[in-house]
């Protein structure tokens, strides 16, 4: 726990209530200390880290996002040859870990400081499917595999690629952001369809397709429109979009703030 003097300089974000977990998504409003030249944003942009409380529940992590924990609580890896090869394999086609830990038992869980944004996602017995590395936390209640693009030429075309993060089960989920969570649109798709120029999605729950279509019926349509092809979604459920994320892409760090 944080000492009685440093209660009004650490401010908690978000926090979720899982199967004997808790989560925190936590703030540091005033850091003092060595100042980087390189990185002058970082006096703007608060540093931020998840917090995690087990009381016999389960965390799993990204390999290496351990900072310090404290309390009964056990590390496990699952070092079968099976487990593996699957881990490397998912890992190399989603830019995930291809390890990562398991902790039970009960105690205090610190995972490694970040200029990053962390979203929470709540999941009820479903199945998302995520943009590649964003995954950083979750439930062990929370199964974390590969999807596959149906066709390849929305994964050449969409800019998306082949392979994203799938998560199926229920549970809290921590993805990590460049933006905060008011910057994420949601959009609510009741048997509809969302056309994107660009690729700003992050997520998609739900009874939602993917594919990639000429913003015309023709392609010289399509050419003197200057849209191109869009990122089409269809179907029902969430799509999340980031709108703003060219700019943090392109280097303005302090949009993300």
């Amino acid at each position: 726990m944080f000492q009685p003097d440093m209660l009004d300089l650490v401010k908690v974000l978000d926090m979720s209530q899982g199967k004997g977990i808790t989560f925190e998504v936590i703030q540091y409003e005033k850091l003092e200390g060595h100042y980087d030249k390189s990185a002058p944003h970082r006096y703007i942009n608060k540093l931020r880290q998840v917090r995690a409380y087990l009381n016999g529940g389960e965390l799993v992590t990204e390999s290496g996002a351990l900072q310090f924990m404290k309390g009964a609580i056990n590390m496990k890896v699952d070092s079968s040859i099976g487990s593996i090869a699957r881990g490397f394999l998912g890992g190399a086609l989603t830019g995930e870990s291809s390890v990562k830990p398991r902790y039970t038992g009960s105690g205090e869980i610190y995972l490694e400081p970040s200029y990053s944004h962390f979203l929470i996602l709540e999941m009820d017995n479903e199945e998302v499917v995520a943009d590649k590395g964003i995954f950083y936390c979750c439930e062990g209640s929370i199964e974390i595999g590969v999807f596959t693009q149906k066709n390849l030429s929305s994964a050449i075309a969409g800019g998306e690629g082949l392979f994203q993060t799938k998560l199926k089960g229920s549970g809290s989920v921590v993805l990590q952001s460049k933006v905060p969570f008011e910057q994420v649109l949601i959009y609510h798709l009741n048997n509809e369809k969302l056309q994107v120029d660009g690729n700003y999605a992050i997520l998609r729950r739900g009874a939602i397709e993917f594919t990639v279509e000429k913003s015309t019926k023709s392609i010289i349509g399509s050419a003197r429109s200057g849209e191109g092809l869009l990122q089409t979604y269809r179907g029902t459920g969430e799509v999340w979009l980031i709108p703003a994320l060219r700019f943090v892409d392109g280097g303005n760090s302090l949009l993300s703030v």
